[in-house]
């Protein structure tokens, strides 16, 4: 049976999950369905918003990401990345989907915003809305956006912006991705990084691509090795960093993170970096207080 209901008819359609999908087949279907869709300009973003009520964290696997990201275990408050797990599934489902017009294989997760507006404690239920906001043009193809948004007791508590990259021919310049760097902030920890790492953060997140995975599987999609996730990347410089409880985070991916490898962890103030052999970038941020 289809898990979809239909809620509120409009401009957007609004459609209630009954429960969190399944990520595999989603994986396969984006798979199967990318060779059909060419990455273009001049593209829309489906109009299809998922809404998932009810949901309550799995604390096993709560224990097992925060383990893999090297936050405390046991703490009462989520991290402040975990909501984007909870929502991924929905994600995945609209950018795998025959609406979205993308290609799923080869979008690159290029940012990332955070809002916290207060704790989200372990123990509570939440209400999660997701859905692709505007597809925009960037100097290297097309930036889908997509927002998740976490209620609790009918307010907004979370929500976060991702923007994923498909690469294709454009005569755009500058504008979208063109984005200056700045010096190097002072090393705080060298990190020794196994192969292992993706395959740790892909069960407690569920996020099983095969480019985090092994050597051999990303082989398959032009990386010389397993990659790690954009998203341990950022929930690993913050299990150092720090967050206040009323928080905005602002996070730019820039290069992939080989596995096995070594990479710095660097921070000043509100930012945060992280850096590969030879100071080349692979992750810039910056957490601050909402107020």
């Amino acid at each position: 049976m289809d898990d979809l209901t239909d809620a509120v008819p409009g401009h957007a359609r609004t459609r209630t999950l009954t429960r969190s999908p399944a990520l595999w087949p989603l994986l396969v279907r984006g798979a199967l369905l990318s060779p059909f869709k060419r990455p273009r300009a001049e593209v829309t973003a489906p109009r299809t918003r998922l809404v998932l009520p009810g949901v309550r964290v799995d604390l096993g696997r709560l224990a097992a990401y925060e383990r893999a990201c090297g936050f405390g275990v046991g703490a009462d408050e989520l991290p402040l990345t975990y909501p984007h797990v909870l929502g991924f599934p929905a994600a995945m489902r609209l950018m795998s989907g025959h609406a979205f017009p993308l290609p799923l294989l080869g979008l690159v997760h290029t940012s990332l915003g955070i809002t916290r507006r207060g704790p989200l404690t372990t123990t509570g239920t939440y209400e999660l809305t997701v859905y692709v906001d505007d597809l925009v043009p960037h100097r290297r193809g097309t930036e889908a956006a997509v927002v998740t948004e976490v209620r609790a007791g009918g307010g907004l508590v979370w929500e976060s912006r991702s923007t994923y990259l498909a690469r294709h021919r454009t005569t755009t310049e500058g504008g979208q991705g063109a984005r200056a760097e700045h010096e190097p902030l002072p090393v705080l920890a060298e990190w020794h990084l196994a192969e292992g790492v993706g395959r740790r953060y892909a069960a407690a997140s569920g996020d099983r691509n095969p480019i985090h995975l092994h050597r051999l599987t990303a082989r398959l999609f032009g990386f010389p090795r397993a990659v790690a996730h954009g998203m341990w990347t950022v929930a690993r410089c913050l299990a150092e960093h720090g967050a206040p409880q009323e928080a905005v985070l602002r996070a730019e991916f820039k290069a992939p993170v080989l596995l096995p490898g070594t990479v710095s962890y660097g921070a000043e103030g509100s930012r945060f970096e992280l850096r590969g052999p030879g100071g080349r970038p692979h992750l810039t941020g910056e957490v601050l207080p909402l107020h």
